[in-house]
């Protein structure tokens, strides 16, 4: 294996274990008893070691006994993408008791298989917008398992629409409903399976940013899981030199897990060009780009393993 793969696959590693240790759930709940106070966002390496120090004391003898502070050094490497060594990767596996398909995932990343694509950004919106939306829609009640989107470009060459399906688990007690944030005010939301309808009208939280809440059909324990879809119909007003109506792009705003997005194009209106791609946030340029070669059935799709705080999707020329 090259060096430059070796070393991007140890960075998606390690993009891949933050999330894992940021997102609500057991492994969170870890570290976080070891910490009087957290900051949102923001991993406690201090606690982190004080796990990993634990699990390492435990199998040890009480003379080998191992501090938090020994290990610091070891997090900071491992968390910042800068050196995750293969020991140190398996003692985060055990130490936190990471799934059988997350260790896994992991160790391929770490690797570097390629067919595992983990992105990771600094932001899906300005942060003053991202403020302005916690603020609306309070604290994060869930967390997506899997997201699908298929998109369906008409033969005027407009977006007309996009099928989600979404598999969430609530991450507190009582949930009933999850937000919905677009970048554009022109559509309607039809909700359907696992949906019992939409809190309101779109409102607009930031510049390039439009919200909603889509209501559950029924209340999810703590846990739980459900699926949901719901169709998007777009409104564009049919301007085919605007950049806004070439693309399909989504947007994460913390972390998400397995995204599928395709994309199909009329038969009577194949564009010329067509590029996946990422952006700096729902307002800034593109940062990557590669050309797409559409299927017989003339869509596009990727998959990608996990993203974080990052904009995604495709773009395309007539």
């Amino acid at each position: 294996m090259g060096g430059t793969a070796q070393s991007d696959g140890r960075r998606a590693a390690s993009d891949y274990l933050r999330q894992l240790l940021l997102k609500p759930g057991a492994y969170r709940q870890a570290w976080e008893r070891c910490v009087v106070r957290t900051r949102p966002g923001t991993i406690n390496q201090l606690a982190v070691s004080d796990v990993l120090a634990r699990h390492l004391s435990s199998l040890a003898s009480r003379s080998a006994r191992v501090l938090p502070h020994q290990l610091k050094d070891t997090v900071s490497r491992a968390l910042s993408g800068r050196l995750l060594s293969r020991p140190a990767l398996e003692l985060f596996i055990a130490a936190f008791g990471f799934s059988a398909d997350e260790a896994d995932r992991l160790r391929k990343l770490w690797n570097g298989v390629g067919t595992i694509r983990v992105l990771s950004g600094s932001h899906a919106v300005p942060p003053q917008a991202e403020q302005t939306i916690q603020q609306a829609l309070g604290p994060r009640r869930h967390q997506t398992l899997t997201m699908h989107d298929h998109v369906y470009v008409d033969g005027d060459g407009r977006i007309a629409k996009a099928r989600t399906m979404q598999v969430i688990e609530a991450s507190v007690a009582d949930t009933d409903r999850i937000p919905y944030l677009y970048d554009t005010s022109a559509l309607t939301v039809a909700a359907g399976e696992g949906c019992a309808g939409l809190s309101g009208e779109l409102r607009q939280l930031g510049d390039d940013v439009f919200a909603t809440e889509i209501l559950l059909a029924r209340p999810l324990g703590l846990g739980e899981t459900t699926t949901v879809e719901y169709t998007t119909t777009f409104r564009y007003p049919g301007n085919l030199d605007d950049q806004h109506e070439r693309q399909y792009r989504r947007g994460v705003l913390a972390s998400l897990e397995n995204f599928d997005l395709r994309i199909e194009f009329h038969p009577d209106r194949l564009p010329a060009g067509l590029w996946w791609a990422t952006w700096d946030g729902v307002d800034g340029p593109t940062l990557t780009q590669e050309p797409v070669t559409l299927d017989s059935l003339h869509a596009a799709q990727r998959y990608l393993r996990s993203l974080q705080r990052t904009v995604v999707g495709f773009h395309w020329s007539w």
